[in-house]
């Protein structure tokens, strides 16, 4: 589970349980896509069934230029699985068409994801990757390898977690991760609800770093999934503690902070931006 922060981007335990009669009181039941996913990689890496009758059964690379823009309708026109973006293991679609979203507008300039492609992003989210500010919650410094192996996980799974480019104005300047946080192992540290939507986000480059530009793009970013995605009632977020800046640019952008969580690799500001209160923060 990667780290979530706003300014760079970013021992396990059970999250701080709920009041009675919170909105985040915790429903035990799984999502039903969760548990297909489940049954459908099973089915996957079941032994082959036996002859009839034997008893025997089978359990079921980018630069700063613009250009990049100019690719991103072609490629939102195409194929999902082609464009960065991969059905699930039982054919469902997890992040309802995240390429086919389109752009936000922003007090910033024209703001959009790009589903990554190793192939032409890779040298610059190592880059990236490499910033001490960048690695010092990522964890991912290291060789080219250290980051196709990270964006790999993603490309190569079911869907539930698309990496992207954001691009500002058409100039790739950030990078994404938007997830299925109730698919996610995230919910085990928190009372999740079916189609919770998680953001990892990274400013790629210093220049845009303690601007408020973090803010802005978190604004339109969970504006689009909850413009784009019906079933989500809210987009949620894990921050390091640590990272005040990250913490500060998720309240500025309309997020509230849930609880503070213990998760495998940190301890994170749960924050939690709700469809109800969309337009009232």
């Amino acid at each position: 589970m990667p780290p979530t922060d706003a300014s760079t981007e970013t021992g396990a335990g059970p999250a701080p349980r709920t009041a009675p009669g919170n909105e985040d009181t915790l429903d035990l039941r799984l999502p039903d896509e969760f548990l297909a996913l489940c049954a459908a990689e099973e089915a996957a890496h079941a032994p082959p069934a036996g002859p009839k009758g034997d008893g025997r059964t089978g359990v079921g690379r980018v630069t700063a230029g613009r250009s990049v823009d100019e690719r991103a309708d072609a490629e939102g026109a195409g194929d999902a699985r082609t464009s960065g973006q991969r059905p699930s293991a039982t054919g469902q679609d997890l992040l309802d068409s995240l390429v086919r979203w389109g752009p936000a507008r922003t007090p910033a300039g024209e703001f959009r994801l790009l589903p990554v492609h190793p192939g032409r992003d890779l040298a610059l989210l190592t880059r990236w990757m490499n910033d001490p500010v960048v690695a010092e919650f990522w964890e991912l410094a290291g060789g080219e390898d250290v980051t196709a192996a990270h964006l790999r996980a993603q490309l190569d799974g079911d869907g539930r977690s698309v990496p992207c480019l954001g691009l500002l104005d058409g100039t790739p300047m950030s990078y994404w991760e938007i997830y299925r946080a109730d698919l996610d192992p995230l919910a085990r540290h928190y009372p999740a609800r079916p189609h919770d939507t998680g953001i990892h986000l990274l400013i790629g480059g210093v220049a845009d770093r303690g601007c408020g530009l973090g803010t802005t793009l978190l604004r339109a970013v969970s504006e689009l999934v909850l413009d784009h995605r019906p079933a989500c009632s809210r987009v949620v977020a894990e921050p390091d503690l640590r990272n005040t800046p990250s913490v500060s640019a998720f309240l500025g952008a309309g997020f509230r902070l849930s609880a503070e969580i213990d998760l495998p690799e940190k301890r994170a500001a749960l924050m939690m931006r709700d469809r109800a209160h969309r337009h009232q923060l």
